[in-house]
């Protein structure tokens, strides 16, 4: 986190853009003291960068999971625009939960918590001992055998409802499928995948 003392926002994010080399469009920032006299002005201007949000989220995490009196390790790695941080505890089930609802839920707790702090939407995918690696090689295998019998018998498939990065994984390994289209359908908890024939 930088701190900018101008006249006007605009001063604080062209000094921003120039010394972090980020384009003024990609800045989070707050406004934290804003004075205007008869004569001056004067604006202070928090701006953050990626770094100050994956730190804020590995810390969040830490103290929330310790509130259960389990102690965590974070990993982070920025990938394509994500956030992805992986969690070592002596008690990785109970974190992981049934069919993975658990780590779900801090997964969300955690990204609406860093998006509100910075005012910007962050993509942040929780992971605990490859338990998302292996679950998405699983929902793409089915995936991948439905959408077979979706060409065969010409009739559109419903998947089971699945968290926003799992429906990402199928809409890319069944892209470019001859014969096949996918979309999500439904709304919140309820949203899933349609595979769709088309001619």
């Amino acid at each position: 986190m930088k701190t900018y003392t101008t006249k006007t926002l605009e001063d604080a994010l062209a000094q921003a853009e120039k010394e972090l080399n980020i384009p003024i469009n990609e800045l989070s920032y707050k406004i934290v003291e804003e004075k205007a006299g008869l004569f001056s002005r004067k604006l202070v201007v928090e701006v953050y960068e990626v770094s100050d949000a994956v730190a804020f989220a590995e810390a969040y995490l830490v103290k929330a999971i310790s509130q259960f009196g389990i102690e965590v390790k974070t990993k982070t790695e920025l990938k394509d625009d994500i956030i992805n941080i992986t969690l070592d505890t002596p008690r990785n089930p109970i974190l992981i939960g049934k069919n993975g609802i658990t780590l779900q839920a801090l997964n969300e707790l955690v990204r609406l918590a860093t998006s509100s702090k910075f005012k910007k939407r962050f993509r942040i995918l929780l992971d605990i001992n490859d338990y998302k690696e292996a679950k998405y090689e699983k929902v793409v295998s089915i995936a991948k055998r439905l959408a077979k019998d979706v060409v065969r018998t010409k009739q559109d498939i419903t998947l089971d409802p699945m968290p926003a990065d799992e429906r990402r994984m199928v809409h890319n390994a069944l892209t470019g499928m001859p014969n096949i289209k996918t979309e999500s359908v439904g709304e919140g908890a309820h949203r899933a995948i349609c595979i769709r024939y088309i001619a």
